[in-house]
């Protein structure tokens, strides 16, 4: 495997950044290598913020934060592609709308949005923004701090759900998923490192509760995924991801 597979694959993934050299690759390679990949998804993570914040801090010299934090959602959903927002649609739609595993395994799959989808989505976009808008209006580089943990966060919880349940379904994301052990998640713990040190510098006992938060979430979300369909999907990740996200913005807000 070329060392530079991984990393890029890991890009490519989740954002569309285009990644030409990646065509290089041969399909056992470029299997083997998004394999690889999961454990750079954390910084992947903090690259997305680092967008996101750089657009609040320069949108934020000409707008109210009100105005900002939107531009910035929509800024960063073009970038990603809003791959964790479609999976929040669908994770609500299939959870909220389906009663046996079956019903909730073939309404994930259904590209249509229904009620829940668009109710969980909508309030979900809206939480991040609102607690967002909060972090810009006590100061700017809490908030950029914030932000780019939180993106970092997310990812990094969505490696830790995999590496604690088991994929269901078939195809390319359960050989993915099947493969996470604890060597991808020393290494994505390592590529979160960048990501969150700024946040721990000015917020150490938020980051902590947050850590708290997130383990709490895992253990509650692994429980209700292997009661409803006995294990993991793709969309179940990215909800997992976008909680991770919400909870770091919750503790960064909380008692302010």
């Amino acid at each position: 495997m070329r060392w530079w597979a991984p990393p890029l694959l890991a890009l490519q993934f989740l954002t569309r950044v285009p990644v030409p050299i990646t065509a290089r690759l041969s399909a056992g390679e470029a299997r083997e290598g998004l394999i690889r990949a999961v454990g750079w998804f954390p910084l992947v993570g903090t690259l997305v913020g680092c967008v996101t914040a750089a657009i609040v801090v320069a949108a934020g010299s000409v707008w109210p934060a009100i105005v900002v934090v939107p531009i910035a959602l929509v800024v960063e959903a073009r970038l990603t592609g809003a791959f964790h927002e479609d999976a929040v649609a669908d994770f609500c739609d299939a959870f909220g709308g389906g009663y046996g595993a079956d019903d909730v395994s073939r309404i994930m799959k259904d590209s249509r949005i229904g009620s829940y989808g668009a109710l969980g989505l909508m309030l979900a976009v809206g939480l991040r923004a609102v607690l967002t808008v909060d972090l810009v209006r006590v100061g700017q580089w809490q908030a950029v701090a914030a932000i780019v943990a939180a993106a970092c966060f997310g990812r990094l919880t969505a490696v830790g759900l995999m590496t604690v349940i088991r994929p269901v379904g078939s195809g390319l994301g359960k050989d993915v998923a099947g493969r996470v052990g604890r060597s991808t998640m020393l290494l994505a713990l390592a590529t979160a490192a960048p990501g969150l040190v700024g946040f721990l510098l000015l917020e150490p006992m938020r980051l902590l509760a947050a850590w708290a938060a997130a383990l709490l979430f895992l253990g509650c979300f692994r429980a209700l995924l292997l009661r409803r369909i006995g294990g993991s999907t793709g969309d179940c990740l990215g909800f997992a991801a976008y909680a991770g996200q919400l909870i770091l913005l919750l503790a960064a807000t909380a008692l302010r």
